[in-house]
């Protein structure tokens, strides 16, 4: 089985409320982007990691953070566009052969685990396309204006979250028929879906949280401080 991860960075975060970028906010002296790096750098069958940036960061996170980290995966940094989809569909355009499998994960989405990796491949190699997720645990209600219209079935209600893995021609297929139609979609799956493709769950973690609000940020330091034994910080920018 051989995987080559996308890896969609190139969000503003705007729900951050802070002058620097969230994916290069500071955790325990390292951005959050190479966290994430991180686990698929590790990952025996991960093959290359391709990575959408803002363009006006290519050459820094070349620099600063691929080249600095010694990201050897990091085949390709491309640009992304202005929504989530535009980014996955750059660095799915970037890809050099054909792999066995897309994954795609959150650029702000550190604490995925070789676990969770592992399973979500072993179930889109076998199926076809995988997502990870979390059962909900709270009621959920369908609210229009303010007001309550139903409550849905919290059983068949999922939490999802990255990586998304897909058959490389069933992801293409997919991006295809969305650009033909002009169909957007919040998550990758969606695409899928749309297309006509079974997708399968695999069970995640809430500790595979994505870093997107200022208290985010705060559940972060305290992962990462648990999983280090040590003391974390929050920062913004690169510290040398």
């Amino acid at each position: 089985m051989n995987v080559t991860a996308l890896i969609p960075a190139a969000g503003m975060g705007s729900r951050m409320r802070a002058q620097t970028k969230k994916q290069y906010l500071r955790v325990g002296h390292r951005p959050i982007l190479f966290y994430t790096l991180s686990r698929f750098e590790s990952c025996a069958f991960v093959r290359d990691i391709l990575l959408a940036v803002p363009e006006e960061d290519l050459t820094f996170v070349a620099s600063e953070i691929v080249d600095r980290f010694g990201f050897r995966k990091v085949q390709k940094i491309v640009s992304g566009g202005k929504e989530r989809q535009d980014s996955v569909r750059a660095a799915f355009e970037a890809l050099d052969g054909e792999p066995d499998l897309v994954m795609i994960h959150d650029g702000v989405r550190p604490f995925v685990t070789p676990a969770i990796l592992k399973k979500a491949a072993e179930v889109a190699f076998e199926k076809g396309a995988s997502v990870v997720g979390i059962p909900a645990s709270a009621t959920i209600k369908r609210v229009h204006k303010g007001r309550v219209e139903a409550t849905l079935i919290r059983s068949e209600l999922w939490e999802i979250q990255t990586p998304q893995t897909f058959r490389t021609d069933w992801f293409r297929q997919a991006l295809e028929k969305a650009a033909a139609s002009g169909f957007r979609a919040t998550d990758d799956a969606t695409l899928l879906e749309q297309a006509g493709f079974p997708v399968y769950v695999v069970e995640g973690s809430s500790f595979n949280l994505k870093i997107t609000r200022p208290e985010d940020l705060t559940l972060a330091a305290c992962l990462l401080q648990n999983q280090n034994g040590g003391q974390a910080s929050v920062a913004e920018g690169i510290e040398s």
